[in-house]
């Protein structure tokens, strides 16, 4: 079920501010198999406007998107999900750094499994976008396994989402982009077993005004990879809500 899942620890010098603490997490339940719907809430709760809309950053990287999306739709809560320590400590300190300059107060920063939190603490229903950029690839075929765009991962997004909401996604790498291919024609084209229809729209992913030439989203690792020729590909996701 994933050991990051209760570690979180706040780097502001509030508590509790930018980086989501294990109290605030809170345990998971005893009888988590049996009801799994107990333990999963909105996580808006964790924010002071709880009636924005939330939308949820699997693996952030050094957090250049989501310091910028959140600059930019200040109507909008922001919860970056990040399982590597460094990495997590990094997105969780910048964000501290633009909150004392009150450059932004609507994202915050949780260590754990994104795709076990999805999975085991998110309410149906109360997410309004997913966004996932530049995933592992984990190019080696004993490791496909662990991408993150796996079947389990698609049906918790269409779970949390609501209606109309989005799994958005960008990747520079080809052979993982072939893979979210074969996923979208499953997901999008299909109808997958649980489910009485296509789970999901595809639609194109539009590219913002910061993104570098040749990039969609305008992340410190798009603009890195970007400048040495690399070419991103994106796509949404939409939601169909009577798939079901």
């Amino acid at each position: 079920m994933g050991t990051d899942l209760g570690r979180g620890r706040a780097l502001d010098p509030a508590e509790g501010v930018v980086a989501i603490t294990k109290d605030e997490l809170g345990p998971l339940p005893d009888d988590l198999l049996e009801r799994p719907e107990s333990a999963r809430h909105d996580p808006s709760r964790w924010f002071e406007h709880r009636d924005r809309p939330l939308e949820i950053e699997v693996g952030p990287g050094k957090g250049g998107y989501l310091v910028e999306a959140a600059q930019a739709r200040p109507e909008c809560n922001f919860l970056a999900i990040e399982q590597d320590p460094d990495v997590y400590y990094y997105t969780a300190d910048r964000v501290r750094r633009h909150r004392e300059g009150d450059a932004i107060t609507n994202a915050r920063v949780l260590r754990a499994d994104a795709v076990a939190f999805l999975k085991w603490r998110v309410a149906d229903g109360c997410v309004h976008t997913v966004h996932l950029y530049y995933s592992d690839p984990w190019p080696k075929r004993k490791h496909h396994k662990n991408r993150v765009l796996q079947d389990g991962f698609l049906a918790d997004c269409w779970r949390v989402l609501r209606a109309g909401g989005e799994l958005r996604l960008a990747t520079d790498h080809d052979e993982l982009w072939t893979f979210y291919e074969r996923q979208f024609a499953k997901w999008c084209d299909g109808v997958p077993e649980g489910f009485t229809s296509a789970p999901f729209t595809r639609e194109d992913l539009p590219k913002l005004p910061s993104a570098p030439e040749g990039g969609l989203i305008g992340s410190n690792f798009e603009r890195k990879f970007t400048r040495l020729g690399a070419i991103a590909r994106g796509a949404v996701l939409r939601k169909n809500e009577s798939a079901r």
